[in-house]
């Protein structure tokens, strides 16, 4: 049986009382938060998506159902369960049933696959995958087959659709609930609420545990922030599991205000244009490539987006000359978020000034949020200099999920090591530089060059691989691999297949593949693959800057 992770929340006592008379920290649990609104308005529209409506009572209902269900089916507090959906409204009653009986969540994004979801079972000791039948073509009812082949401890699979009888249904499962009685409280507000992924830089992701109250201080903060209440109609674009969709102020941050949520099955403009006319959608959410998508096609189709009051555009850098398009095409408020699933988020204010909101990547959404600047050697950066983000915070984690060696290396005296490059303005606004780390920011989803050179090698035709970001105008980064063959030079379209087919999400294979004979002469053991990374993208830059 799965252990109780309690609440393992990590903040020393002193900092829990300071949250808590400083008021950000007030006692608030997810199912509790549900069921207030639910009180409050009712017959209000929660949640609209996939040709379905449902009110708050409705979603509170179904939410209660599935809860109880769960526990009928043997599952108990503290218990994990890996949620891999799109963007549907089952998403929502799910995690909220789940809340609601204290059973944790652990998020996986639509484009995870086979190793993916493994390593999230392994990692967070899940009792069970939740997943849908089908989306984009991508048959996941294989994939649970697969799952429950290489964990043999994973107890369940539950299916949301036609699964052939082969897993349990959404619909069976609350079909149990019968004459299951909830507990009154099955969460305290210090508990692990859910755990979400970090990007994955070193590697697969880790978990980030994630705790009611400091979550929802985010959620109310957020929203306050961003000028959400019961009117605002927040379309959710981008997939729901994603951080900056889910909270920043997101689908939680909407419901938190008594909102309503719009559900897109795809972020292409097409589908959002329609839903933002016809559901009067005031404000999104989108990553630097997809408003670069958006903007061109508002240019040419001219949509109706007369609702729509704000752009909020975040996961990766936004160039100053993308977002002085937005508010002439878009006719909206342009807003640039700056943050991180392991806790600090940054907003431009809505009244800021328009050098400030085309500059920078915004403020911190606390007076306790802490920020230290450092240079290489760990001592801080004068004034207005660029140097490493540490922060720590009422919603900043203090370790990853069982995983100490990760610990060592990201926190330090209850500060995260963000692996940003940023400077600070006068007015205390981040002004995002890059990342320090090996890592690649493909259109906001974070690849480890560590984890797909290792894929690359495994290749019976590589004998060395290296992995790097370039530049791209329109992805904001790509990946290319630099590869030495070991003797007859495989294809590049072979070395992209093997990679697809380690069973790892699409977005992880290399955009471009380099063949050279050997890396610089100086780099063979001399030199770590962090600085041969650096020699190959300048060597990549410099050959693309001459052709």
């Amino acid at each position: 049986m799965a252990k109780h992770i309690g609440p393992q929340h990590g903040w020393p006592e002193e900092y829990v009382q300071r949250y808590q008379q400083a008021g950000y920290w007030r006692g608030e649990t997810f199912g509790t938060m549900l069921r207030e609104r639910a009180l409050e308005h009712p017959q209000r529209i929660a949640v609209a998506g996939n040709k379905q409506r449902l009110s708050y009572e409705q979603l509170d209902r179904d939410a209660s159902t599935i809860g109880a269900g769960l526990l009928a089916g043997g599952f108990n507090a503290g218990d994990r369960i890996v949620v891999h959906l799109p963007n549907i409204p089952e998403f929502v009653s799910v995690i909220f049933g789940m809340f609601r009986v204290g059973i944790v969540p652990v998020y996986a994004l639509p484009a995870h696959r086979i190793t993916e979801i493994e390593h999230f079972v392994n990692s967070s000791g899940a009792r069970a995958y939740l997943c849908a039948a089908e989306h984009g073509g991508f048959d996941y009812c294989s994939l649970a087959d697969t799952l429950k082949e290489r964990c043999p401890d994973l107890e369940q699979v539950f299916v949301i659709g036609e699964s052939s009888g082969r897993h349990t249904s959404l619909q069976a499962l609350m079909d149990g609930a019968a004459d299951t009685q909830l507990p009154a409280t099955a969460a305290a507000p210090q508990d692990i609420a859910f755990l979400q992924i970090s990007g994955g830089t070193t590697g697969l992701s880790k978990l980030i545990p994630r705790t009611h109250d400091d979550y929802i201080y985010t959620l109310r903060e957020s929203a306050r922030i961003c000028g959400l209440d019961a009117d605002s109609v927040m379309l959710c674009a981008l997939p729901m599991a994603h951080n900056f969709p889910m909270s920043s102020p997101g689908f939680l941050g909407t419901l938190y205000a008594g909102g309503r949520v719009v559900l897109s099955p795809t972020p292409t403009p097409q589908d959002c244009f329609e839903l933002i006319a016809s559901e009067k959608v005031t404000q999104c959410s989108l990553v630097p490539p997809l408003l670069m998508l958006w903007l061109d096609a508002a240019e040419r189709s001219k949509p109706d987006l007369s609702t729509l009051r704000v752009m909020q555009v975040g996961g990766a850098k936004l160039s100053a000359a993308v977002a002085r398009r937005v508010k002439p095409i878009f006719g909206v408020t342009l807003q640039q978020v700056f943050g991180m699933a392991e806790g600090l988020v940054n907003y431009t204010r809505l009244d800021d000034d328009q050098d400030t909101i085309m500059e920078t990547q915004g403020r911190p959404i606390s007076p306790d949020d802490e920020i230290l600047i450092l240079d290489d050697n760990g001592v801080p950066v004068p004034p207005g200099q660029a140097g490493h983000l540490l922060t720590r915070g009422p919603y900043t984690i203090r370790g990853y999920y069982n995983n100490p060696g990760a610990n060592q290396r990201s926190f330090e005296d209850g500060y995260y090591r963000t692996g940003d490059i940023v400077k600070l303005t006068p007015a205390g606004y981040l002004v995002v530089q890059g990342r320090a780390g090996d890592h690649i920011n493909r259109a906001g989803e974070k690849i480890s060059a560590e984890e797909v050179e290792n894929y690359l090698l495994s290749h019976p035709g590589v004998f060395d691989a290296a992995v790097v970001s370039v530049p791209d105008p329109y992805l904001g980064e790509r990946s290319c691999a630099f590869i030495i063959p070991k003797n007859e030079k495989p294809r590049a379209i072979e070395l992209k297949k093997w990679v697809r087919e380690q069973g790892i999400a699409e977005f992880k294979v290399p955009d471009q593949i380099v063949f050279v004979d050997t890396f610089s002469e100086t780099a063979v053991g001399k030199i770590s693959r962090k600085t041969l990374r650096a020699q190959l993208r300048a060597q990549l830059e410099q050959t693309q800057h001459n052709s």
